[in-house]
């Protein structure tokens, strides 16, 4: 099953409807949620949701246990996955830190007989999880290949990558099939971890390497502030434009004032990680087939439609 936002949101105003109805069942079930530590801002993002709506959802469900944790690197969460195990869990709803480090420790939790709800960046072998909870990381690659194809046309870009994971994968090959046949080369790329002091560094290595960059894909926005920064001190000129993505409100708003270097941007909430947890405890608490993938679409994000992106309280 692949449902779009539309339908995650029913799922999810079908919990909220269970929840604060008459119909809403006493019923005994433990859920643990493994995340990235608040290593930048979307990550913070998504820590900030998955503990708030713990908060909800053991509110609406009296006999709800909801635990979440937070590990820094891959070997951490390895450890994490252990002790929510020991805890007897049903569910698991876990964004893996990496796919390759995560991939065995949630099979391990999966032999349990636990209810795997993967996010985000997906596991090395997919059939491990009972549901899948993504943003469109094909179309978020796809929409900003083709908007440097449709934008720049020809010339220099280079691309900095986040993590390797599978989303990193599809999000870097859909990019680069959007900007096949046009004028635009791509004649750099690394890892930044999304990460903005690691994309500081990696523009600098870029600035040092070649003398004439027309574009970058950050593909991030906390990796585009870093890149932004390493502009700015290099006092480069070349450079038209910068594209992050994920939406954060500092970023929408630059789109919003027509910032020239920060023309558009890609949707990618760090909200799904609520999603994934309120499709979980659907499973548990109405009779909905919950079992499938559920894929948020990507948009992009231009001057014209930024408002409606622009959440200014957002902690992302």
């Amino acid at each position: 099953m692949k449902a779009t936002a539309w339908k995650i949101a029913i799922a999810a105003g079908l919990m909220a409807g269970v929840a604060t109805g008459a119909i809403a069942q006493q019923k005994n079930v433990t859920i643990g949620v493994s995340i990235p530590a608040a290593t930048h801002g979307w990550t913070g993002g998504a820590v900030y949701h998955a503990q708030e709506t713990a908060k909800e959802l053991e509110k609406a469900h009296p006999g709800l246990k909801v635990i979440v944790k937070t590990s820094p690197d891959g070997a951490s969460q390895a450890n994490a996955l252990d002790d929510l195990t020991a805890q007897k869990i049903d569910a698991l709803v876990v964004l893996p830190f990496n796919s390759d480090e995560l991939t065995n420790p949630v099979r391990e939790v999966k032999k349990k007989g636990v209810l795997i709800t993967v996010i985000d960046r997906g596991l090395k072998d997919p059939t491990i999880q009972d549901i899948y909870v993504a943003g469109d990381n094909p179309g978020f690659g796809r929409i900003a290949g083709k908007y440097f194809a449709d934008t720049l046309k020809q010339g220099n870009i280079v691309v900095l990558r986040g993590i390797p994971t599978v989303l990193d994968d599809e999000r870097v090959t859909n990019f680069e099939k959007a900007i096949e046949g046009s004028g635009v080369k791509i004649i750099d790329k690394q890892y930044a971890n999304w990460n903005r002091d690691d994309a500081f560094k990696v523009m600098q290595d870029f600035l040092s390497k070649h003398p004439k960059i027309d574009a970058v894909w950050a593909a991030d926005d906390d990796m585009a502030l870093g890149v932004l920064e390493a502009i700015r001190q290099a006092k480069r000129e070349d450079i038209k434009f910068v594209v992050g993505g994920a939406g954060m409100k500092e970023m929408v708003k630059r789109v919003m004032d027509g910032d020239k270097m920060i023309p558009v941007n890609v949707t990618y909430p760090p909200a799904l990680v609520a999603t994934a947890m309120h499709v979980t405890a659907a499973s548990f608490y109405t009779n909905a087939p919950m079992r499938g993938t559920f894929v948020l679409n990507a948009q992009l994000i231009t001057k014209d439609n930024a408002k409606d992106h622009y959440f200014p309280n957002s902690p992302f």
